[in-house]
């Protein structure tokens, strides 16, 4: 057995199956990648994969134990590799955030241009995505860090630590009638097109909830991934918007005016997202307690080593 042999499993069930793009991914051959999965089923003396002819169809039952364990093995195998730059290193080397494109526009500039004073010489790579990408991108190895809004279970095999609430808020194009409406309602809302996130209306999301519960069922006219480009589209008098209330900045966004909104949506969390058992380099625990300054080293290694960290970061 090697670990050679480990990682062509792994990069297997996250190719879907498919020999393959596995081979593809990993710069290799396929014929090489099924003769070692077959050899390391020799030797543990179980089948790893269901196959249908040359079609691989599921993973048996020890085959996801032994998924399970592989993971775990090259993650620790990470973990070696980084503790060794961690000590020649120093201050350098890099580091991945995977995150939202409002928590990159609006929350991630002050904190990078610290981080960046602090430590020169480390790299930083910033990469956009849907929670769901996010939390993908971690359990690949690609990411470091994560940050986004979203519930436990699109990070149930991470490790999450809850550091900070958000909530949104209304904008509408100069002048509008909603301005001078009075308090803002649900059923104000409704009266008007309406642009928003992608996700606003997802199983889990607030904006969804606060309409269902209303039995309010509001014209949604365009939806995007950015506050920015609801800003513009809003602005050309598509509609009214609903966005973070970090993605308004009235020094910039002249073309549209703000109604706060705190009243008819519940707040969300902002989410740290880590692997789990993952060994973090000395300036990835500053840069988390700069974004999230009750996120000491302490509190993050007490949730990777499976404590309870909600009460200590909310």
């Amino acid at each position: 057995m090697n670990l050679q042999q480990l990682r062509y499993l792994r990069e297997i069930a996250r190719n879907g199956l498919k020999v393959s793009d596995a081979a593809e991914s990993l710069f290799t051959s396929q014929p090489g990648i099924s003769k070692q999965i077959r050899l390391l089923e020799e030797e543990l003396g179980v089948t790893i994969l269901v196959r249908n002819g040359k079609r691989i169809t599921a993973l048996t039952e020890p085959g996801r134990i032994v998924l399970d364990i592989a993971e775990r093995i090259l993650r620790d195998t990470d973990n070696l590799r980084e503790v060794g730059r961690e000590f020649n290193a120093g201050g350098s080397g890099t580091m991945v955030v995977a995150t939202t494109h409002t928590q990159a526009r609006y929350a991630l500039p002050p904190v990078f241009a610290r981080f960046t004073q602090r430590y020169p010489q480390v790299r930083l790579t910033l990469r956009e995505g849907s929670p769901a990408q996010i939390a993908a991108m971690l359990r690949d190895g690609i990411a470091d860090v994560g940050i986004a809004t979203e519930s436990d279970e699109e990070f149930e095999e991470l490790v999450t630590l809850p550091c900070a609430q958000w909530t949104r808020s209304v904008i509408t194009p100069l002048r509008h009638p909603l301005l001078g409406a009075g308090p803002l309602t649900l059923e104000k809302i409704a009266q008007y097109p309406l642009i928003t996130y992608d996700f606003a209306f997802t199983a889990n999301s607030p904006i969804k909830r606060a309409f269902d519960s209303a039995n309010i069922k509001p014209n949604v006219v365009l939806t995007a991934v950015a506050a920015d480009v609801i800003k513009a589209y809003v602005e050309q008098g598509m509609g009214i918007g609903i966005l973070a209330k970090m993605a308004f900045d009235p020094a910039r966004d002249h073309g549209v005016r703000l109604i706060n909104a705190d009243h008819l949506f519940e707040p969300s969390t902002t989410r740290i997202a880590l692997r789990r058992n993952a060994w973090l380099r000395g300036y990835i625990y500053d840069f988390i307690e700069l974004f999230a300054p009750t996120l000491s080293r302490d509190v993050v290694n007490a949730a990777l080593s499976g404590g309870n960290t909600r009460a200590a970061a909310l």
